[in-house]
């Protein structure tokens, strides 16, 4: 395995990061309107999600650099696009969901991401393997947002 190149992936980590950090900015009281929705059961305390979110981007962006940095320059373009369009969409689901209180808008919203997600870490495991592998705990926590997003548009109809 080559040296990394530890700007280069520190680069990678906060670019995703700051995914995160900026939809919050534009739904800085999402706490309280989570705590104000009826939720579907199995739903966790919102400060979960602060805890959870910063590490699933953390491994995005390790994920992204190891593409961007590996040779196979082919696919190596058309994953990153990919990647990227679903930090938008991810980016877009907390705007959706918190600030334009629009659930089944969401649930239409992560039901894509799934998809982009999936797409990603597809090319990503063609390219490279751990890279690929580093986004199945974002796909298992994006399933079980899927559920609540479904649930929370049904039991507040």
């Amino acid at each position: 395995m080559k040296k990394p190149n530890w700007p280069l992936l520190l680069l990678s980590v906060v670019l995703a990061e700051l995914i995160g950090i900026s939809s919050a900015y534009f739904t800085s009281d999402s706490a309280v309107i989570y705590a104000q929705l009826k939720r579907p059961p199995l739903s966790p305390p919102s400060w979960l999600f602060g805890v959870v979110w910063p590490i699933l981007y953390a491994f995005m962006g390790i994920a992204a650099y190891r593409v961007y940095t590996h040779s196979k320059a082919a696919r190596k373009e058309v994953a990153l696009a990919i990647y990227g369009l679903q930090l938008l969409i991810n980016f877009s689901w907390t705007i959706i969901f918190f600030r334009f209180g629009s659930l089944w808008g969401a649930v239409a919203a992560i039901i894509l991401l799934d998809l982009l997600v999936v797409a990603t870490q597809n090319i990503f495991i063609k390219i490279d393997r751990p890279a690929g592998h580093l986004l199945t705990p974002y796909i298992l926590w994006l399933l079980f947002a899927t559920y609540l997003a479904i649930g929370i548009a049904i039991v507040n109809k």
